[in-house]
């Protein structure tokens, strides 16, 4: 009885198959590369979701306890709209097929036939469906590097409407201006994974932001700098080492396939940039500060890794040392002239995102494949609408709903005064500045 349950099954497997197989030649791929694609393309969009985790643990542990469930609680919702706005109309603003290069909509919502789904979609490289969730796991991202950098003073609310609004409009609109075959894309700029698309673009959000709310309390006071030291450095660890797992299918799975050399490449990229990074800001920050700082080191492991994601697969192995050395060894410079230029930034979320994504992009032009110019002008082009929008952005939710808490709510900590509750239940905390 078995065997026959086995036989059938096998015959069932084989008639499913031979049609997915014509269609794989049509397409001018095998069935077994098809599957091994959008394996592989599902794998990466898990660790992409991974990263999530990875920003809540260091944004957390960078911050004061009493703010840690505000904290995880911005971090859970972003992904919800990410993800949603991303399904309702995010998708078919970055990618909306014929358009005039500048803003194009492909209609609302998702939805595709079995046929259009399958192999006969993106030439057999993975199904609709599969692309859909790997882009929309990068949507979320942006709105979680201005998490950090606002963190402790931020109503929850205005946040999470700047969040729907820069999630679910600008950054698709402006995405689709390079992956989505827009005027970048045809003068030739370059961006494989998002060091401008997605972290500089987020970072402009944040810089905007920053400016806005002003500092925390206590931050800057009669001219000196006061360290506001964050209160779990295990946790940055394990969020950064979590970071760095995702980013092998953040980078690794913007090969869009399973070929075994430009993916098992970019890995390698990839991984000696972080590894340079860490390097690059080891030695800044014992040079600069005297004593070595391990929060300096872990954002420069992520300073690597935000740098060489632009050009991860066009950079020789060497470049991408070298990139992870210079944006390891700016990132401690950055950290500490926002710092003194008053601009409070918790995380150093600017710095990572911003700063060495604009680096990384920039660096693609040591390939001789790409133009500096053109490059530079991806980086302005972005940067001319994302600031501008979020500043306005930031202004209008101030002057609509408010976007500080009150000084009571930020002394005793966002997590009662947002929503009474305590991430560390009966233990007692300060709540002077």
């Amino acid at each position: 009885m078995i065997k026959r349950m086995r036989k059938a099954m096998m015959i069932i497997a084989t008639l499913a198959f031979l049609p997915m197989q014509g269609l794989a030649e049509e397409a001018g791929v095998s069935a077994e590369m098809f599957t091994a694609n959008n394996t592989w393309m599902m794998v990466a969009t898990f660790l992409v979701f991974i990263m999530h985790l990875g920003f809540a643990c260091v944004e957390t542990g960078l911050t004061r306890a009493k703010n840690t469930v505000n904290i995880l609680f911005k971090n859970t919702g972003i992904i919800a709209i990410g993800l949603l706005t991303y399904a309702i109309c995010g998708f078919n603003l970055m990618y909306p097929g014929d358009f005039n290069g500048i803003f194009g909509f492909a209609g609302w919502g998702i939805a595709a036939t079995p046929e259009e789904a399958g192999i006969a979609y993106a030439d057999g490289a993975y199904t609709y469906w599969t692309d859909f969730l790997f882009q929309g796991m990068f949507a979320a991202t942006a709105a979680t590097i201005v998490s950090g950098a606002v963190a402790g003073r931020i109503k929850l609310i205005p946040f999470l409407l700047f969040s729907l609004v820069y999630v679910g409009f600008l950054y698709p609109w402006l995405g689709s201006w390079k992956w989505g075959g827009g005027w970048l894309d045809g003068l030739g700029f370059y961006d494989f994974a998002g060091s401008t698309l997605v972290h500089s673009v987020g970072g402009w959000g944040a810089l905007a932001g920053m400016i806005v709310l002003g500092p925390r309390l206590g931050k800057y006071v009669g001219g000196k700098i006061n360290p506001i030291p964050g209160h779990n450095m295990p946790l940055v660890t394990i969020g950064v080492f979590l970071l760095w797992l995702g980013w092998f299918g953040f980078n690794g799975g913007s090969v869009l396939s399973a070929d075994p050399v430009p993916v098992s490449f970019v890995l390698v990229t990839t991984s000696l940039a972080a590894a340079a990074g860490i390097i690059g800001s080891m030695v800044t920050s014992w040079l600069v500060q005297k004593k070595p700082d391990v929060t300096m080191v872990l954002n420069g492991a992520l300073a690597g890794l935000v740098g060489i994601t632009a050009g991860a697969d066009v950079l020789t192995v060497m470049q991408a040392v070298l990139v992870g050395v210079v944006c390891g060894s700016v990132a401690v410079i950055s950290v500490i002239s926002f710092d003194k230029a008053k601009l409070d930034d918790p995380v150093g979320a600017t710095t990572v995102h911003l700063v060495c994504g604009i680096i990384g992009t920039l660096a693609v032009s040591l390939s001789p494949d790409f133009s500096l110019g053109v490059q530079a002008l991806g980086v302005l082009a972005y940067a001319a609408v994302s600031f501008p929008f979020a500043l306005i952005l930031f202004f209008v939710l101030k002057a609509t709903c408010g976007l500080r808490v009150s000084k009571e709510e930020e002394l005793k900590g966002l997590d009662l005064g947002e929503h009474n509750m305590e991430a560390y239940s009966g233990f007692q905390f300060f709540t002077n500045v």
